[in-house]
Order: structure tokens, then sequence, then C-alpha cells
């Protein structure tokens, strides 16, 4: 049986950048850089360090994950800010965008109330974007679903 995510993929334009960008700005820890096998893909993942089960494995598309012709279509809605790679939470939702903020991190969406949380949007160093998030412990379905 299925018993949980263990790892999940952000598709980035440079490992090196995005190494840099989610552990300085993010506060992510890294988990794995090797290269596997001679000549290989680098296997760089990441991940918050109160959540040691759940990791990001940041990868270039290419070999051998897809062939030339889809990585460079993903590299482009990468680079375009047309994915999303997912939802990252928080307990401090003001204090912690400012200190992103500070850090440079490049949000799309301030702060907002949502029937699901506060929620601010950012953009990571390729183009991803991801929802950032204080969950509220029940739907409140009087606010708006909506980002403005």
């Amino acid at each position: 049986m299925i018993k949980g995510l263990a790892i999940s993929t952000v598709w980035v334009l440079d490992q090196d950048r995005a190494k840099e960008f989610y552990t300085e700005k993010l506060g992510l820890e890294v988990r794995t850089d090797m290269t596997m096998g001679e000549g290989g893909m680098r296997w760089l993942t990441v991940g918050a360090k109160d959540q040691p089960d759940v990791e990001l494995t940041l990868m270039v598309p290419g070999v051998p994950a897809m062939d030339p012709e889809s990585a460079e279509a993903v590299k482009k809605l990468v680079s375009k800010g047309i994915l999303g790679a997912g939802v990252l939470v928080t307990d401090d939702i003001h204090g912690d965008y400012e200190r992103l903020k500070g850090r440079g991190v490049q949000f799309l969406q301030e702060p907002q109330e949502r029937p699901y949380g506060t929620e601010a949007i950012f953009r990571d160093d390729s183009g991803n974007w991801f929802s950032f998030t204080q969950r509220n412990e029940g739907l409140d379905l009087d606010k708006e679903w909506a980002t403005s």
C-alpha cells in the first residue's frame, strides 16, 4: 500500500542556482547532492528540516527523464512561469513573507486571506511558482478563492 509522498520533482533551469535559492533564500536543507555514475545525472534533493521524510528533487529537464525536444518544451514553460510546483506551508505567513522578501524572493502576491488560509505566491529562480500558505483549521467559504 502507498504510505505517502517521499520525493517530488521541481524542474529547474540550473541546479547550482536552484540549490542556492532553495537553501539560502527559502531555508531548506540539502538532503542529497551526487552524480549517478560516471558523467551521469546529478541527483539534488532538498527538504524542510522539520519534515525529513519529504524531499524535492531539483532536476534540469533532459535525458534520461525525457527526450531533448520535450526537455526544451519543459524549459520554456518553466522559464515563462507557467508551471506551479506546489504549496509550501508556514505557521507565520506574515513574518516569513517579510523574511523571504528580504532575502530577495520574488513574490507575485502578498499574503491574502483565502478559504483555506492566508496565502502568498512566489516564484523560484527558474520561474516555478509556489503557493506559500498558513492553513486554517477548516475551510471558510465566506472568503474569496480567486487571487487578485
